[in-house]
């Protein structure tokens, strides 16, 4: 019988604290684990998920934000935003190292590897993704467990790595006990330990299996050991014991850790037998001792563990496979697809709901106080999402996500609006709660959950959404007669709200203004009633208010010619009170067919977006703000950085204008990728190590804001896409 639980030294009996280190510093990206750790920059982050949460691992090998069991359940790690207290996961070696990661190809397992002239070790992070098969294949019973799996491997040599786990349950808030116990989750022959964390509302424990990858070899090493202790880290305002294991790895050593939500306690065992053929889902399975164990708990082998990552209906097979429908042909390639790759991850997959972004509170400004939850279903992010997956070819997302609004569209509010976001699961309560025992990321207070612009008037949403919808019945799903009643009372409404203000699309908390520029009101109404014109011209459908449609389009069209253009300063403004101030989201103008980018008042008002803020722009190192905060109160304060999705948008509007005038051209490559001395001006030269985007960029280069951000990643496909189109145009 094989033990794995080390009797030399008592596993309960005992903790011990960590002794005070000094401030963590990083040399050329060297770390040094005996310097006290601090927080690691925003950008140097990779997402792992599997269409229901989602976790951050740092270039260090630390689990930073982690939710269980959903997109927007409380934070069990959240290190990034408190970094004594969040909660975290880490994986680490003992001796200073450098450290790479990378995604695997096609794929959202990510690697990080630790190199030392000692050696070099590997770890493998994912959540594990069953192959999608038909209905009818035995692969389709298989379920989607809900694990935290990390792989560590000695690749060369050996390394002293250390790992803690250090849960902090329910955004640091609910104490927990821990404990170290027998796992009876393993073959009968392997008698080893896992630790089990209890909280009221949730528990976790942390399992693992040992292998040797050079088994059979002439002295191959033995099977590395494995011990959990306990670890007190109330000093740091922990509410309960942390585990801490250090493990010696040599060449072919392997260890991979589990961490779970405990499933619910087995049957009888009277019940032996395995579910008829006939079930469509079956609940319990017999072990290798005929003792039935639910499918969502099976037997822990160094064998379940591989298939789950590598075999052919699992994991790293089910991204490849998902990423290889894309039909995009174009330039960037590489970066396109890894954008694509992201966007899959916000999906919520039982309800087909997208999510702006997987994490919560992160600073637009170190420092500052807009610090945002993005962990819920915007329409117009998720409208956009959207259009540009289908650009790419993948329609099965645009589909579901129409059945998730059509849900939303029959239950509309009494006046027949719809909310800006709901929760993943079509929620409409919101409420934004601030965590002030968090430090957040960097000092940048307050931490905050909830979002608080869920009641927020932001009339755009109809302009995306019928955007939406009039695409995905283009390319996806073709439209039924009683979804069509629901968009022509939606149309019939956006005619009554015309003249009606807003809190915009940058969710101002202020008072209400006639905001004009494309998505804040205007031009985004405008869209809604061309594309619910179109709709019905296109498919001949009944629409009985066609001609109060037209007028009301037409109507929209003059007026904000009048009103939104400054004539003095040759540019459209925010607003129709504000027509002096700039604001980059008229950029999306050409983006929805309101204007074409080479008509003159357009060309005007992005040149002189692309000035610098100190010659009255918004562009500053070939970066775009999306407005100049100390010119427009926006209710909130504070700074921020420039705005990714801006200057993708600026890219965007120079290429439709260079399809005119070709001198546009040059200028718009050189925003998106260039080379030389023009590379300061290089958009993708901001993208991080792992091709993923954050919301904002700081004047020094430092990324900002929630990662990773849905809305970056969209305006980058469709930026590309276009680009590329009109790059392989003859000039």
């Amino acid at each position: 019988m094989l033990h794995r639980c080390a009797h030399k030294r008592s596993l309960i009996s005992f903790s011990f604290s960590i002794p005070p280190k000094r401030t963590y510093k990083r040399v050329m990206n060297l770390f040094n684990p005996r310097d006290e750790r601090g927080y690691i920059p925003i950008a140097d982050h990779g997402l792992i998920g599997n269409l229901r949460t989602a976790a951050l691992v740092s270039i260090d090998g630390s689990i930073e934000s982690y939710c269980i069991p959903n997109f927007d359940s409380p934070s069990v790690f959240a290190r990034i935003l408190d970094k004594d207290k969040g909660g975290h996961f880490s994986i680490m070696p003992k001796i200073p190292f450098s450290a790479k990661q990378n995604y695997l190809a096609s794929s959202n397992v990510l690697q990080t590897k630790y190199m030392n002239d000692q050696g070099v070790v590997s770890v493998t992070d994912f959540l594990p993704r069953p192959r999608k098969d038909s209905p009818s294949s035995p692969a389709s019973l298989k379920p989607l467990l809900p694990w935290l799996m990390r792989r560590v491997e000695c690749i060369r040599g050996h390394l002293p790595i250390q790992i803690q786990c250090a849960p902090a349950f329910n955004y640091a808030q609910s104490p927990h006990t821990t404990s170290i116990v027998d796992d009876d989750s393993l073959p009968f022959n392997i008698v080893q330990k896992k630790a089990l964390f209890e909280s009221d509302d949730l528990s976790l424990d942390l399992r693992y299996v040992v292998e040797n990858t050079g088994a059979g070899a002439e002295g191959s090493p033995a099977l590395p050991d494995v011990v959990f202790e306990f670890l007190d880290l109330s000093a740091n305002g922990h509410k309960g014991l942390a585990v801490q294991s250090d493990i010696e790895l040599s060449e072919g050593q392997c260890v991979t850790f589990i961490l779970r939500t405990p499933p619910a306690q087995a049957q009888s065992q009277s019940q032996k037998e395995t579910p008829a053929a006939s079930d469509s889902k079956p609940e319990w399975r017999l072990s290798a001792l005929s003792t039935p164990r639910a499918i969502d708990d099976p037997l822990l082998t160094k064998e379940l563990v591989g298939a789950l990552l590598h075999a052919s209906r699992a994991t790293n097979r089910y991204w490849y496979e998902w990423v290889s429908q894309s039909t995009y042909k174009g330039s960037w390639k590489e970066s396109v697809l890894r954008s694509a790759l992201a966007l899959k991850l916000l999906v919520y997959e039982p309800t087909g709901a997208v999510i702006a972004s997987p994490t919560f509170s992160l600073p637009e400004y170190i420092g500052g106080v807009r610090n945002w939850d993005y962990r819920y279903s915007w329409i117009r992010d998720s409208s956009f999402t959207l259009y540009a997956l289908i650009r790419l070819g993948f329609t099965e997302e645009a589909n579901t996500y129409l059945e998730f609004i059509f849900d939303r569209l029959r239950n509309k509010n009494p006046d027949g609006s719809l909310q800006i976001m709901y929760t993943i699961h079509g929620g409409k309560d919101l409420e934004e709660i601030e965590l002030k025992h968090l430090d957040g990321h960097k000092g940048s207070r307050p931490v905050r959950v909830g979002n608080g612009a869920a009641d927020h008037i932001q009339l755009d949403i109809y302009g995306e959404l019928m955007d939406c919808i009039y695409l995905g019945q283009k390319f996806g799903k073709p439209l039924a007669y009683d979804d069509w009643v629901l968009v022509r009372e939606l149309v019939d409404y956006v005619v009554t709200i015309c003249k009606d203000p807003d809190l915009s699309i940058w969710e101002v908390r202020n008072k209400k203004r006639h905001f004009t520029n494309s998505l804040l009101l205007k031009v985004m109404l405008w869209v809604a009633i061309d594309r619910g014109i179109r709709l019905s011209e296109k498919r001949s459908l009944p629409c009985p208010n066609r001609l109060k449609w037209l007028a009301a389009r037409d109507e929209l069209y003059e007026e904000i010619m009048a009103k939104a253009w400054n004539k003095d300063a040759k540019y459209f403004g925010q607003s129709y009170e504000e027509n002096d101030v700039l604001d980059s989201a008229v950029l999306i103008m050409p983006l929805v067919f309101f204007m074409h980018a080479s008509d003159p008042r357009f060309v005007s008002t992005l040149n002189q977006i692309m000035k610098t803020p100190q010659k009255g722009g918004l562009t500053s190192n070939g970066l775009v703000y999306r407005y100049d905060v100390r010119k427009s109160n926006d209710g909130v304060g504070g700074e921020e950085g420039t705005f990714c999705l801006c200057t993708l948008w600026c890219i965007e509007a120079l290429t439709r204008a260079g399809e005119v005038d070709k001198r546009l051209i040059p200028k718009a490559v050189n925003m998106f990728e260039a080379s030389g001395a023009a590379i300061s001006r290089d958009f993708l030269l901001y993208l991080n190590h792992v091709g993923l985007c954050t919301e904002e960029i700081s004047d020094a280069g430092e990324a900002l804001g929630n990662a990773v951000q849905g809305f970056t990643h969209v305006t980058l496909i469709s930026a590309a896409y276009n680009l590329s189109r009109t790059l392989a145009k003859p000039f």
